[in-house]
């Protein structure tokens, strides 16, 4: 059965598209490629789908350095919900937003003509964190012990149960218990076994706290779509060249982080408020995440891989047609650094 998050995304978008016309420097017509256009800049609101956050180093370092305004493009950092990002896109309110490849997929299932054209995280940043005194240092190891969700929806829902999937773990083996966004307290507290998280936050803040902690990365056992960056097919139908200018500028933010991280963060704390240097942690923990042979290309393999586990999941009702559809590497492929 869809998620009843999920339908509350669709019911968003049919609200959004039945909405009067907003104001020009709120949101335009994504078509028209703009938010607001200032002297030679189109303004673009981009949903982030978190707080700001120096994982989103890439992104501040291309407006920083430029790489955007040299696309002819100004960006605006929304930092709302993952929902609102994929609901304004799929209504064609928006040109972009950064969704989970997993989210795409869903839209699509639901008429939401979303293309997703770069994958900014190569590996699925979803891990199963516990205390190394559990012993838990394999998906095997989970069998009768009870593990903490923030939900049964969303990236961490579906990575874990990929992860269990492709390790051959019956799911019924393991106690699941949804515990919101609450994971270092519960665990911490003994509340349960292991918790599902984010692999460059809860470990890292654990580490921090010195807590001795094994980490099992649904990466290592999964190859998932994971977060990147998401358009319409409209968009690309009827202006190609934004999403190129802006897949051509994050690429460049995204090179240029891997290649100094320090300069990164640095830059970083001039976009995210306060932020001070043990979450420099952050970044260091993304940038294995982020690394490719070719930044930002996504694999048919990994998207027939989440979707078939979505089906698993229960996420979807029914195969979802055409999935060739859902992703597009030709910007990726046009990068010229």
């Amino acid at each position: 059965m869809i998620r009843t998050l999920l339908i509350t995304i669709i019911m968003g978008a049919i609200l959004i598209s039945c909405a009067p016309a907003a104001e020009p420097d709120v949101e335009a017509d994504a078509t028209e490629a703009t938010d607001e256009v200032r002297g030679e800049l189109t303004r673009i609101r981009l949903p982030m789908g978190f707080v700001a956050d120096p994982q989103f180093a890439p992104f501040y370092v291309a407006v920083e350095k430029g790489y955007f305004a040299d696309e002819g493009l100004e960006i605006e950092f929304d930092y709302s919900f993952e929902t609102d990002g994929i609901a304004l896109v799929g209504a064609n309110e928006l040109p972009l937003a950064i969704a989970s490849g997993e989210q795409v997929i869903l839209g699509r299932a639901q008429q939401l003509p979303l293309v997703y054209v770069m994958e900014w995280f190569q590996r699925f940043p979803i891990a199963v964190v516990s205390k190394a005194e559990a012993g838990i240092e394999a998906p095997a190891d989970l069998v009768g012990k009870t593990v903490g969700l923030p939900g049964f929806f969303g990236a961490s829902y579906v990575g874990y149960v990929g992860m269990l999937s492709a390790a051959g773990v019956d799911p019924e083996a393991v106690t699941e218990e949804e515990i919101g966004f609450t994971q270092m307290e519960t665990l911490l507290a003994d509340r349960v076994d292991a918790v599902v998280g984010y692999a460059n936050n809860e470990p890292v803040q654990l580490a921090q706290q010195g807590e001795a902690i094994n980490v099992i990365y649904v990466a290592d056992y999964i190859d998932l779509v994971a977060n990147g960056i998401l358009t319409n097919e409209q968009t690309i139908a009827e202006n190609p060249a934004l999403v190129r200018g802006f897949v051509q500028a994050a690429l460049r933010g995204l090179q240029d982080s891997l290649d100094d991280p320090d300069e990164a963060f640095t830059i970083s704390q001039k976009y995210v408020e306060g932020l001070e240097e043990d979450r420099k942690a952050v970044l260091e923990a993304s940038l294995p995440l982020w690394r490719a042979e070719t930044l930002g290309l996504t694999e048919a393999a990994s998207w027939t891989l989440t979707h078939d586990i979505l089906l698993e999941a229960g996420q979807l009702d029914a195969p979802v047609e055409n999935l060739e559809a859902a992703y597009d590497n030709q910007f990726v492929l046009e990068f010229e650094p």
